[in-house]
C-alpha cells in the first residue's frame, strides 16, 4: 500500500513566525507531521479546536493544484521529479501583502494587490501536471455536488478534477471551518491582533510545496520546490 494516497501543490509558508502560529492555530503541523496544541486566545468564541476541526487536517496552506491521486504508472519520486523541473521553470511571484478576511463562512488570510501572476501560476501546475492525475470517479465526482456548479465550474470539475481552478480559481490560507456570522465576527476580532505583525508586506512566493495526504486524513510537506524562472 503506498504511503500517500493523494498529493497536491500548496503554498505553505517558510519556517517563521506565521507558519509557527498557523501550526498551533490549526492544531496540525505538516512539516513535522505532528499534532499541536492550540494558543488560548482570548475573545474566541469557542475553544480554537472546534473552530478549526475542518482545515486542521491540511496543515496552513492555500491550495495551488487540488489534492488528486496518481494516475496508474505515475509513482511519488516522479511526480517531485516534474515538480521540480516545473518549479525551476517559472518565476517567484510577489504580492503587496497579505490580509485577514472572511469567505462566505469562513476565515482566510488572502491576498494584497495584483493577482494575476498567482492564477497564472496556480493555472500552469494545474495544467502541466495534469498528467500525474488520474480520473475521478463516479463517486468522486458526486461528491462535488455538481448540479450546484456553475456550467464553468461543472466543465473544470470534468477536465481539471477540481471546479475552482482557471478563472475560479481564488487563492486562500484557510484559517477556520464555515461559522455562523457571530461566531465569525468574533473569531476574527479575536486573531486580528495576533496575526497583524505576522503577515508579510511584500507577500512573497519563492517556492511551491509538494505534499501527500497519509492514510488518516492528515497532510505532510514532502518537498519545497524554488521558483527559479
Amino acid at each position: 500500500m503506498p504511503l500517500f494516497k493523494r498529493f497536491a501543490l500548496y503554498f505553505a509558508p517558510e519556517a517563521g513566525p506565521l507558519a509557527d502560529f498557523g501550526a498551533a492555530w490549526l492544531g496540525w503541523d505538516p512539516v513535522a507531521g505532528k499534532a499541536c496544541p492550540h494558543p488560548d486566545l482570548p475573545g474566541l468564541p469557542r475553544p480554537a479546536d472546534l473552530l478549526t476541526e475542518t482545515p486542521r487536517k491540511y496543515g496552513l496552506h492555500a491550495t495551488l493544484k487540488p489534492p488528486f491521486a496518481l494516475a496508474e504508472g505515475r509513482d511519488q519520486a516522479g511526480l517531485r521529479a516534474a515538480v521540480e523541473v516545473l518549479a525551476a521553470s517559472l518565476p517567484p511571484v510577489t504580492l503587496d501583502g497579505l490580509q485577514l478576511s472572511q469567505i462566505g463562512g469562513f476565515l482566510a488570510l488572502t491576498p494584497l494587490g495584483n493577482t494575476d501572476a498567482l492564477s497564472a501560476l496556480a493555472a500552469t501546475l494545474v495544467a502541466e501536471l495534469d498528467a500525474f492525475r488520474a480520473p475521478l470517479t463516479e463517486a468522486d465526482r458526486a461528491r462535488r455536488r455538481p448540479e450546484r456548479l456553475s456550467p464553468a465550474q461543472r466543465a473544470h470539475l470534468d477536465r481539471w478534477g477540481y471546479p475552482y481552478v482557471m478563472e475560479e480559481f481564488q487563492f486562500h490560507i484557510t484559517l477556520t471551518g464555515n461559522l455562523p456570522e457571530a461566531e465569525a465576527r468574533a473569531t476574527a476580532a479575536a486573531l486580528a491582533p495576533v496575526l497583524e505583525p505576522l503577515l508579510p508586506r511584500p507577500f512573497r512566493i519563492t517556492q511551491i510545496a509538494l505534499f501527500g495526504e497519509a492514510a488518516d486524513g492528515r497532510f505532510h510537506l514532502l518537498h519545497r520546490a524554488k521558483l527559479t524562472g
